[in-house]
C-alpha cells in the first residue's frame, strides 16, 4: 500500500474561528509544520501518563494479592469496576472537551484539573495501616476511580491536540512519535523504578514509591499544557463544528464510522493484551524464574528498545502505510507471547530477548493505532461529521477499559487456578494448578487476544481513506 503525500495543510470544512465568552480564539491563518521544541513540550505531559499507565497496571494486582491479603477473584473486581466507571465517563469528556472548545477556543480548562492526578496516585498506595482484605481493596479501588477520572481530563483533551492542528496525514504520525518517545520514558522510568524501590513489599514502601512518581507527573503535566498552547498557536487550532451535540448522537456517530469502529475494537484487545502482560509479569519472575528482581530487569527490556523503536515504525509506515505497519507489531506480539512458554527452561537470556521483541512491537502497536485516530477524524472531516473530542472520548474510553480487562482476565485465571493471596511478610505454597494457570495466563492467554485484534484491525481502511 502507498503511503499518502505529506501536505502540511489540510481541507477542512469549517475552518471558522472559535470565539469565546470572552473574545478568546487560538485559530491561526496559514497552517505550519509543528517545530521539534514544541513537539517536546507536548510530549512531556506524556511522561505522567506513562506513569499512571504502568504503575497501577504493573503494580496493584499484586499489591492486593501479596501486600494487602486480597484474594484475587476481589482483587480483579478492584481493578475492572473503577475501570468501568471510568470508560463510561470517557465519552461525556469528549462531548464536554468539543463544547468548551467551541465556547473558549481552546481544551486547556480541563487539561489543568487532570494536573491533581498526582495527589490520587500517592493516596492509592498509601493505604492505612490496618486495613487488608476488602477494606484495602475499598480504599485501592475508591482513589483509583478518583484517579482514573482525574487522568480522563488530561488525556482527553491531550490526546484531541493532534486532531485540532491544521497539519496533515503524516505529520500527525510524527506528532505521535514524540509522544510516544516521551510516553515510554515516562514507561521505562517508572516500570523500572517503581518495582525496584517496593522490592521489599512493605505497604510504606509502596506509599514512598507514588509520592516520589507523583511529583514527576504533576511536573510534566505542566510542561505538557505548555506545550499543547504553544501547538495551537504555531499551527492553528481547528475548532469542532458550531453546533453542539449529545454525548448519545456522538456516540452513535463514531460507531457508524466503519473504519474507526473497527480501529477502536482492534486496539480494545491490544490494549487487553498489553496490560494483562504488565499487570502478570511480576508473577511471572516470582513463580517461574523464582526471582521478584527480575520484574525490573524485564520491564527494562521492554520498554528500552520502545524508546528507539518510534522512528523505525515511523519509517516503516511511510513506506508501507500504518495499516501494515501495525499488523506487523500485532503478529511480533503474538509470536513473543507463545515464545515466553519456554522461559523457565530456556533461561533468563533468551526470556530478555524475547522480551524486548515485544518492546519493539509494543512501540509499533502504539505509534501506529495512535496516528491513526486522527486519520479517522480527518476522514470524517471530508464527510462533514468530524467530532474530534467525541472519537477522542471514545477512543480513549476503549483504551480504559482495555487497561481494565487486561488485569481482570489475568486475576481470573488465577482465581481458576487456585490462587492463594497473602499479606506482608508472609508466604504460602502455591498448588500446581495455580503455576499452569499463572503461566498459560501470561502466554497463550495474551497471544490469543491478540489475534482477534488482528481480525479486526484487518477491516480497518483508513490507509485507502487517506489516499483519496
Amino acid at each position: 500500500m502507498t503511503a499518502a503525500p505529506d501536505p502540511l495543510t489540510r481541507e477542512t470544512a469549517g475552518t471558522a474561528d472559535a470565539a469565546g465568552q470572552n473574545g478568546q480564539t487560538e485559530q491561526a491563518g496559514p497552517s505550519r509544520r509543528p517545530r521539534a521544541g514544541d513537539l517536546m513540550t507536548y510530549a512531556t505531559g506524556s511522561v505522567g501518563m506513562g506513569v499512571w499507565v504502568t504503575v497501577p497496571g504493573l503494580l496493584l494486582l499484586y499489591f492486593l494479592t501479596h501486600t494487602l491479603g486480597v484474594s484475587p477473584f476481589l482483587a480483579g473486581l478492584t481493578l475492572l469496576v473503577p475501570k468501568i466507571v471510568d470508560a463510561l465517563v470517557h465519552p461525556l469528556l469528549g462531548t464536554l472537551s468539543d463544547r468548551q472548545a467551541r465556547r473558549t477556543g481552546h481544551r486547556r480548562g480541563m487539561l489543568r484539573w487532570g494536573l491533581l492526578l498526582a495527589l490520587a496516585l500517592a493516596a492509592m498506595f498509601t493505604v492505612p495501616a490496618g486495613l487488608s482484605g476488602p477494606g484495602a481493596a475499598l480504599w485501592v479501588g475508591g482513589w483509583y476511580i478518583a484517579g482514573n477520572l482525574l487522568f480522563a481530563c488530561f488525556q482527553v483533551p491531550y490526546l484531541t491536540t493532534p486532531s485540532d492542528l491544521r497539519i496533515g496525514y503524516h505529520e500527525r504520525t510524527r506528532v505521535f512519535m514524540f509522544r510516544m518517545l516521551l510516553l515510554t520514558l515516562g514507561l521505562l522510568a517508572s516500570g523500572v523504578a517503581a518495582p525496584a524501590l517496593v522490592a521489599s513489599g512493605a505497604r510504606g514502601d509502596y506509599s514512598r514509591m507514588a509520592v516520589v512518581l507523583a511529583v514527576g507527573m504533576a511536573v510534566s503535566g505542566v510542561i505538557g499544557l505548555a506545550g499543547v498552547r504553544r501547538l495551537t498557536g504555531r499551527c492553528g487550532f481547528r475548532p469542532p463544528g458550531a453546533h453542539g451535540h449529545s454525548v448519545l448522537a456522538d456516540l452513535r456517530l463514531a460507531g457508524r464510522d466503519r473504519d474507526f469502529r473497527a480501529l477502536v475494537l482492534s486496539y480494545f484487545f491490544t490494549g487487553t493484551t498489553t496490560h494483562l502482560f504488565l499487570a502478570a509479569l511480576p508473577f511471572y519472575t516470582r513463580y517461574v524464574f523464582g526471582d521478584s528482581g527480575l520484574t525490573t530487569v524485564f520491564m527494562g527490556g521492554f520498554l528500552a528498545p520502545a524508546v528507539i523503536a518510534g522512528p523505525g515504525w515511523l519509517w516503516l509506515s511511510r513506506r508501507t502505510g500504518k495499516q501494515r505497519g501495525l499488523l506487523l507489531a500485532q503478529g511480533m506480539f503474538i509470536a513473543g507471547s507463545l515464545a515466553l512458554l519456554l522461559g523457565g527452561t530456556a533461561g533468563v537470556a533468551f526470556t530478555v530477548v524475547v522480551v524486548v521483541a515485544l518492546g519493539t512491537a509494543f512501540a509499533g502497536l502504539q505509534l501506529l493505532a495512535f496516528s491513526m485516530v486522527p486519520d479517522a477524524v480527518a476522514a470524517a472531516e471530508r464527510r462533514g461529521t468530524a467530532r474530534a473530542g467525541a472519537y477522542t472520548g471514545v477512543w480513549t474510553a476503549t483504551e480504559a477499559t482495555g487497561t481494565a480487562v487486561g488485569p481482570y482476565v489475568y486475576s481470573a485465571a488465577l482465581a481458576v487456578g487456585g490462587f492463594v493471596a497473602t499479606t506482608e511478610g508472609h508466604t504460602v505454597a502455591q498448588p500446581d494448578s495455580a503455576l499452569t494457570a499463572l503461566l498459560l495466563g501470561f502466554t497463550v492467554l495474551p497471544a490469543a487476544l491478540m489475534a482477534v485484534a488482528v481480525v479486526f484491525q484487518r477491516r480497518c481502511g483508513l490507509d485507502g481513506a487517506a489516499e483519496r
